[in-house]
């Protein structure tokens, strides 16, 4: 699962977004169970897949020097999860920040909540933490969810010096459709 996770762990910088007139986009996670939409002004970049069958997009505003990455994953083979598996997003929240530590020498994890999205009963984990990454400090939310044969990974990458843009990004993220 931590291969899974490592996508998370990409470099804010490694993708230029091109126009701040980007459209809105709306991303759909665990065949719908987890959707959302993110604002005018993100690029969205394919990310190759993983030899592990990984795959997703990233998405970067350059106005606001604000990445977001939803990456979902195969679950190994005879794995499989309930819509909210506390084992499940536990194991795999301990793991990417393990993850996280090793990569990020100065990986600070802030806080872990579990959340239960109404409308669809599935079960997240957020962690929110800081790092240095892309040569600032940053300000990282990731959210972690499982359902049947599949987890998702969605991470929000910011400048330490804009938490209210950050905090605001992460409640659209989370607000239901």
């Amino acid at each position: 699962l931590a291969a899974a996770t490592g996508l998370g762990a990409l470099n804010a910088q490694a993708a230029k977004a091109t126009s701040s007139d980007a459209p809105a986009h709306k991303v759909s996670m665990l065949g719908s169970k987890f959707t959302f939409n993110l604002p005018k002004g993100f690029v969205a970049n394919t990310l190759p897949a993983s030899p592990s069958g990984a795959s997703g997009t990233m998405y970067t505003n350059e106005t606001t020097k604000t990445v977001v990455i939803a990456a979902e994953n195969n679950l190994p083979k005879d794995v499989t999860v309930k819509d909210n598996d506390g084992a499940f997003l536990d194991g795999t929240a301990a793991d990417f920040e393990a993850a996280q530590r090793k990569a990020l020498p100065d990986f600070n994890k802030l806080s872990e909540k579990s959340l239960t999205q109404k409308a669809s009963g599935l079960g997240l984990r957020q962690v929110d933490s800081t790092a240095t990454q892309g040569g600032g400090m940053t300000l990282n939310t990731t959210l972690i969810a499982g359902s049947g044969t599949h987890m998702a990974l969605v991470q929000v990458i910011s400048r330490a010096s804009d938490k209210s843009g950050h905090d605001a990004l992460v409640k659209t993220i989370l607000s239901e459709k």
